[in-house]
């Protein structure tokens, strides 16, 4: 897996395959999870409004219950998508600045908003690979 030092700081454990990750979302993880994407260098309003709500954060955390999955599914898809823009562009600052700033390719949205659902994470893991191959800039 690309993306295992990410992921295994965000859910705490290494999976073995896609299919230990799979299962993994589907338990969900520690709501504490949260604050790997805030260490990371996302903001409260970015991790807010892909991940998950600051009430529903306050809640879950009361309870002591762990994310849902999808909420899981969406950190997850977080994680993975810095990991390979941090490969991609060789850079955390510089993979932060790229998911950061609006494309045209995505009518002048930014990367980081497509992420909430896995259609829009497809979309951007899609452009970084064309970056890799040279394709865009």
């Amino acid at each position: 897996m690309v993306t295992t030092l990410n992921i295994r700081c965000l859910i705490g454990s290494s999976p073995q395959s896609e299919f230990d990750l799979a299962e993994i979302v589907e338990q969900g993880i520690p709501t504490d999870s949260i604050a790997y994407l805030r260490h990371q260098g996302l903001t409260f309003t970015e991790v807010s409004s892909i991940v998950i709500s600051p009430r529903t954060l306050k809640h879950r955390r009361a309870r002591g219950e762990k994310l849902s999955n999808e909420e899981t599914e969406r950190a997850v898809r977080v994680g993975r998508v810095l990991s390979q823009a941090e490969l991609v562009f060789g850079s955390h600052d510089k993979a932060l600045l790229w998911l950061r700033t609006p494309d045209e390719r995505l009518n002048n949205r930014t990367p980081l908003s497509m992420l909430p659902t896995e259609a829009g994470g497809r979309v951007v893991e899609s452009m970084l690979w064309q970056i890799d191959d040279g394709v865009y800039t």
